[in-house]
């Protein structure tokens, strides 16, 4: 019958205490999970602390599949940082370097240019139709360190769905029907 077979039928098996108590541990897993992911967005300041490198623009310093972790402080962006960014109309962030900061004189305000360490020009073209330049409210958060190719597992499972619930079905299975 193999593997998956066993597992059912030992979920079928179990008295409705003992599933309960399986459940209850799955559940306390996933809110452990959403308590450490906010955790980390207030002691790093960002909406996202931790982003994967989707694209192969910003080699070769970051390959597609790096993960990247970020931190938000209140000092100024300068040149050359490499920021996560959101434009408006588009769901998904943007990981390049900031070549340009330009200060507005009368707010004091700081505007950014961006581009791809891998691109041939700016990032204007990406931007929301008219926008020249990034303000402090699109960036998401500084790089702050990486871990190379670990993002790859998110790549997969977004690009092949199928591959995410066969892995989630498992893991939920495994919970269940561990005999602690």
């Amino acid at each position: 019958m193999g593997w998956i077979g066993e597992q059912i039928d030992a979920v079928k098996s179990m008295q409705f205490r003992q599933l309960l108590t399986q459940a209850v541990s799955l559940g306390m897993i996933v809110t452990s999970a959403l308590i450490i992911w906010k955790g980390l967005m207030c002691i790093t300041g960002s909406e996202s602390p931790v982003v994967v490198v989707l694209s192969g623009s910003m080699e070769p310093g970051f390959k597609r599949g790096d993960i990247l972790f970020l931190h938000m402080s209140k000092e100024p962006i300068r040149a050359g940082e490499i920021v996560v960014f959101n434009v408006d109309g588009r769901e998904i962030p943007i990981v390049h370097r900031v070549i340009k900061v330009h200060e507005r004189e009368d707010s004091g305000e700081v505007d950014v240019l961006t581009k791809g360490d891998n691109n041939f020009g700016d990032d204007r073209l990406l931007y929301a139709e008219g926008q020249m330049w990034l303000q402090r409210h699109h960036i998401m958060g500084r790089a702050v360190g990486f871990l190379p190719y670990v993002g790859w597992v998110t790549i997969i499972m977004t690009e092949q769905p199928i591959i995410k619930y066969i892995l989630i079905g498992a893991l939920g299975l495994l919970v269940i029907t561990s005999k602690e």
